[in-house]
């Protein structure tokens, strides 16, 4: 190796060494709760968790479940034939729905994994964190259980609030939003058990309580220190809305009825539109960049209805469906072009859609922005 040759080769790793430091000295933090805007992971640390769940120490009916009466659903049509995708082996995931207070882990195409709350409403939102506990709402309450279903925090909606959305921030901090009148952003801490930020929200009334329901639904803490709040109830119209740390209106964007909002990695914003059955991604000046309907699709594959949708890391988006009771598909994925790729409509093991979470797609659930659900 001729010295040139050597001199232009450290030359190269130290330009690379430099750029590295660089890059990482300008990544940006998060405000307001003091968590670091993580580099996405490239590992899937979820799925190293799976065997918690079905050690010979984990009971069928933990001390904190109540079981839930039969589904409505056990005559459901057979799902059309030669369905996408590989049915329950298409993806691991934790899935739940409203209409049935069962949630569902499921690895290799099987169910491997269940935890039930009994009679009432209602499954909203769900997450696996990267010690292997999952936090939920329940509408009555938010909780966090371990694979053992031990329930190591929950906090019980004050009467006549409901609880609907909730993130962890970290593992020691959860944010959730409480309606009511008035309806309240909080984040606590749930190992000292203190209330860290609590934050009015708008509200279509302040005194009457048949409009606490549907107030707010899939609110989310960004990467950048912001919450990203869908106001589902607020009158003709909803809008979604992104506040600073201070609770400042710095973005909205106008919509009939957004039931989830999530911030993706390249700055744009999924919304799932309940009313219109629609997903679509818009950028920061509020074009519309993509967008998805059941009549974009085959008809064999049209989902009912939607309230959430998840983006993977390999660009396809999964549509959640609350399935009509059996008569549609759960779940459909996507590819950015609109092509379909899986559907699942799997009466027989699952209940109804209304989030999934896929665990080997990459990242930290807890690191804000590092998961897209």
């Amino acid at each position: 190796m001729n010295l040139n040759h050597l001199q232009h080769r450290n030359l190269t790793r130290l330009v690379s060494l430099v750029s590295g430091l660089v890059l990482f000295a300008a990544r940006p933090e998060s405000r307001g709760q003091g968590v670091t805007a993580a580099k996405p992971s490239t590992t899937t640390p979820l799925m190293a968790l799976l065997d918690r769940f079905t050690a010979a120490d984990v009971p069928v009916l933990g001390p904190g479940e109540s079981e839930v009466p039969a589904p409505r659903w056990t005559n459901a049509p057979a799902p059309p034939a030669n369905l996408p995708g590989k049915g329950l082996a298409q993806h691991p995931m934790l899935f739940i729905g409203e209409g049935y207070n069962k949630m569902f882990l499921v690895n290799k195409g099987k169910v491997i994994w269940t935890y039930s709350t009994g009679r009432g409403n209602e499954y909203d939102d769900v997450w696996m964190l990267s010690n292997g506990n999952i936090l939920f709402t329940r509408m009555q309450y938010v909780a966090e259980v371990t694979p053992k279903k031990d329930v190591v925090w929950r906090y019980d909606a004050p009467e006549g609030t409901e609880i609907h959305a909730c993130q962890p921030i970290g593992l020691d901090k959860v944010m959730f939003v409480e309606n009511g009148l008035p309806p309240k952003l909080k984040v606590v801490n749930i190992k000292t058990r203190a209330v860290e930020v609590e934050h009015a929200l708008p509200a279509k009334s302040a005194d009457d309580p048949k409009t606490v329901h549907p107030q707010f639904r899939r609110a989310r803490y960004t990467a950048q220190g912001t919450y990203l709040v869908p106001c589902l109830g607020l009158g003709a119209a909803g809008k979604v809305v992104e506040y600073d740390k201070d609770f400042k209106e710095i973005w909205s964007y106008d919509i009939k009825s957004p039931w989830a909002a999530i911030r993706l990695k390249n700055g744009n914003t999924l919304i799932t539109d309940e009313s219109d059955k629609l997903t679509r991604e818009v950028n920061s000046r509020k074009e519309t960049v993509w967008e998805l309907k059941p009549e974009d699709l085959p008809a064999e594959y049209r989902f009912i209805n939607t309230q959430t949708c998840t983006r993977l890391a390999n660009g396809n988006t999964i549509i959640c469906s609350r399935g009509g009771n059996g008569k549609g598909p759960q779940l459909v994925e996507v590819t950015p072009d609109k092509k379909v790729v899986w559907v699942l409509q799997d009466w027989a093991n699952l209940g109804p859609a209304t989030a999934v979470q896929i665990l080997d797609d990459p990242g930290i659930p807890e690191s804000p922005g590092d998961s897209e659900h």
